[in-house]
């Protein structure tokens, strides 16, 4: 019985190529849509995570001012003796890097580029998980004396110099001119589009004194060491620098510390509420297609009114005509779903290779929006089929 029905139903379907096509493009839309919505955003949330692994999962940001809440504001920038406060009297901190940084143009013999010029100190290369490619780190008494050398990124070791050994060339950074010691091993872009490789670092007291004109520190990063909790990390550094600076218990504080753990959550919160609104509005596609499903049954029921009181009046039952028809627009779902699996598919693959995410297709993804066009199918076929169950064979037979 089943297997009778399904093949007159996919019969009557073939009988009306062009009509069965363009009433199963909307389901096939749909389904691709949702795919490749949520693929593209399970990628995205993929590239964001191994971007901020690459820094580790014990990194901590330390920056003035508020930057949530009522208390939200800029805050008084910190200070050296704050660096080395947090370096000694807080427990499981493995590195503290101060930095200040500035945009400026970096100059050498005739080419030159707008980059960023951070100055920090050795620390960072830890803290930050850099690798030396060429050349040495600043040593202790470059730092001390904020001597005018430098470290340089990828992408500004390839335009100022090419394909020239950089070590022990002079690159002019505003009023200063610094001499290359050693250069980086590139990361490359970043989920967010940033170019990780373009800047070049000094010594903080040499940024201080040459580019900044103050001693002022603008961020403190720090890696917490192996095993450490880092919301203890952080608690600990909260609490210092309240102390420090002469916050009383129960204020605001002036600063904000922020852990690679919390952000990591928020950015994948934040990718999941988009990846399901994404999704939702793609399935909003498959609406559409379902209502094209309805009207193209019930014009159907009217073209085969004479067929379905044939059909009654030699002894077959409502829920027999009732079945045909469901079998029918389920059978139109079936066909969009099918095909926008393949064009879903295709589109995530696309999109992931222009885009340079990873390519995630979840089969439970697919198996729920082919799932969901089916389910389309059924909701939106019953009307049709319902009418067509109930006509009375003199009347249907009667029919012009």
């Amino acid at each position: 019985m089943i297997w009778t029905t399904l093949v007159i139903a996919f019969r009557q379907l073939a009988r009306n190529k062009v009509r069965t096509a363009l009433t199963s493009l909307g389901i096939l839309i749909g389904v691709a849509a949702v795919i490749a919505m949520v693929s593209i955003g399970r990628g995205a949330t993929a590239a964001v995570q191994e971007d901020l692994s690459s820094l580790g999962d014990n990194l901590l940001f330390v920056v003035p001012g508020r930057h949530e809440g009522p208390g939200a504001g800029t805050g008084r920038p910190f200070s050296e003796a704050d660096v080395t406060a947090i370096a000694e009297e807080v427990p499981g901190v493995a590195g503290v890097a101060p930095l200040g940084q500035r945009g400026t143009v970096a100059t050498a013999g005739e080419e030159s580029r707008t980059t960023s010029v951070t100055g920090t100190t050795a620390s960072y290369l830890t803290v930050m998980r850099w690798k030396l490619d060429q050349g040495r780190a600043f040593d202790e008494g470059e730092l001390l004396s904020g001597a005018d050398v430098c470290l340089i990124g990828r992408t500004v070791r390839d335009s100022l110099f090419g394909a020239q050994d950089p070590l022990d060339q002079a690159i002019r950074l505003e009023s200063m001119t610094c001499r290359v010691v050693g250069t980086l091993q590139p990361k490359g872009q970043s989920t967010f589009g940033q170019d990780q490789d373009d800047f070049v670092l000094v010594p903080l007291r040499a940024f201080q004194r040459r580019i900044q004109g103050n001693r002022d520190i603008a961020s403190i990063f720090v890696s917490a060491s192996d095993g450490a909790a880092t919301d203890q990390v952080r608690a600990d550094i909260e609490a210092l620098l309240r102390q420090r600076r002469h916050i009383r218990e129960g204020a605001d504080p002036d600063f904000t510390v922020r852990d690679m753990a919390e952000l990591v959550s928020m950015l994948n919160n934040i990718a999941t509420i988009l990846t399901g609104f994404l999704a939702a509005v793609a399935a909003v596609s498959l609406l559409v297609g379902g209502i094209g499903i309805m009207n193209i049954m019930m014009v159907s029921v009217t073209e085969r009114t004479r067929e379905i009181g044939t059909r009654l009046a030699v002894g077959a039952l409502a829920r027999d005509v009732l079945l045909q028809f469901l079998v029918e627009s389920m059978a139109l779902a079936a066909v969009g779903g099918v095909a926008g699996i393949g064009v879903g598919v295709l589109a995530s693959w696309g999109a992931s290779r222009a885009l340079g995410v990873p390519l995630i297709i979840s089969p439970l993804v697919i198996l729920g929006a082919v799932a969901f066009s089916g389910m389309i199918g059924i909701i939106f076929g019953f009307f049709p089929a319902r009418r067509a169950a109930r006509m009375k064979p003199i009347d249907a037979l009667r029919h012009e």
